[in-house]
């Protein structure tokens, strides 16, 4: 077991989070009430109910109703940098060590910002919210990806804008939105652009749509990383057991098709999100998740959050969660954060100072 103590400690990476789903409910209410936002509740502990409870509705349109408010205080420079200051914090608190934190700017220009703005008000924030964490006792790396939305047209302009600040606190790029109807080949000219410059970056895939949409973003896109691509499983089959009853099922019958072979060989990350699948539909239950199986059948599976407002979610949350489910342990914890790490937009020597001076000597000693 785990202790709650420990889990909080333990250093933790973060691949996938979006920074317009992990406001704090008290700063919500506070840049509404700045700007004459009105909001479904006013009370910061029943606005934070709310946004859950919304999530968990099983309504699509009740569900993407909670970004319509945190993004519309997230409309100037001032607000922008106090989210992305609050995130590093939350962040730091729960133990992540590094993040990789992922927005649209698009979505942030209705109060007057060009892309560029948003950018630097973000990376102001993050640099704020660091130093902030380190004065805190703890120590965090944060990058931003930009994110291009899959039923716009900006997709190059934003590819644009992470390689002109790919120096200055961008990672890499992202792509989300609906998949059905939406694939991310409609995007190609800006994964092509990317690959030229030689940039990193993941593709929503495999949540919603299923395998078609994992096999454009890795075989026409290219993409480095799969955001959720939970759906991968639908590629796997077990003979004579329920495939996510993972205590039934016999790993030496186990069988891959092309496309979960192709994953798995070339150790293509998947940035799992247990809680929101749950709240998407990707998944029944956190113990009939496909993350058990695939961690089993060694995937390179990622734990995140995803939205943590949304979720009512943490990292050390996430990990408490699976752990409960399939009974993993420190070690288990440690391998999933290796992997993680291994698989950050980050260059190659500062991952592996970040493995060898934090992440397993803390594990190192804890499981001692």
């Amino acid at each position: 077991m785990i202790s709650r103590d420990q889990m909080l400690a333990a250093p933790k990476v973060l691949l996938h989070d979006h920074l317009d789903g992990g406001l704090r409910p008290g700063t919500i209410a506070e840049l509404a009430a700045d700007i004459g936002h009105t909001l479904p509740r006013t009370d910061p502990d029943e606005l934070g109910a709310w946004f859950v409870e919304s999530a968990d509705s099983g309504s699509l349109e009740r569900y993407l109703e909670t970004f319509d408010h945190t993004v519309a205080v997230m409309q100037n420079s001032a607000a922008i940098t106090r989210v992305a200051s609050e995130c590093v914090q939350d962040l730091a608190a729960d133990g992540v060590v590094y993040a990789e934190i992922r927005y649209a700017p698009e979505q942030h220009l209705n109060g007057g910002l060009s892309l560029d703005q948003v950018v630097e008000a973000v990376r102001e924030g993050f640099e704020q919210g660091e130093v902030l964490a380190k004065a805190a006792g703890h120590q965090i790396v944060v990058r931003q990806l930009l994110t291009a939305m899959r039923h716009q047209a900006r997709s190059m302009e934003i590819a644009e804008l992470a390689i002109a600040y790919r120096d200055a606190g961008v990672a890499g790029f992202d792509i989300a939105g609906a998949e059905a109807g939406f694939p991310p080949t409609r995007h190609l000219d800006a994964f092509e652009y990317l690959q030229r410059e030689n940039a990193h970056f993941t593709i929503h895939a495999g949540e919603a749509f299923g395998l078609p949409s994992i096999w454009q973003a890795i075989q026409w896109c290219g993409a480095d990383r799969l955001g959720h691509g939970v759906r991968i499983v639908d590629d796997i089959a077990a003979a004579d057991s329920a495939l996510l009853d993972l205590a039934s099922v016999d790993l030496a019958k186990v069988e891959l098709g092309r496309l979960a072979a192709y994953v798995r060989d070339r150790r293509i990350p998947l940035e799992m999100c247990p809680s929101s699948n749950l709240q998407t539909g990707a998944a029944d239950s956190i113990a009939h998740h496909p993350i058990g199986l695939l961690t089993a059948l060694k995937f390179r599976v990622t734990v995140n959050t995803d939205n943590r407002l949304m979720s009512g979610t943490t990292l050390s949350r996430e990990f408490s969660l699976l752990a409960e489910a399939f009974g993993y342990d420190l070690a288990d914890i440690r391998w999933f954060t290796i992997n993680a790490m291994k698989s950050a937009f980050l260059p190659f020597e500062q991952r592996l100072a970040l493995i060898n001076t934090i992440i397993k000597p803390w594990y190192a000693d804890a499981l001692a």
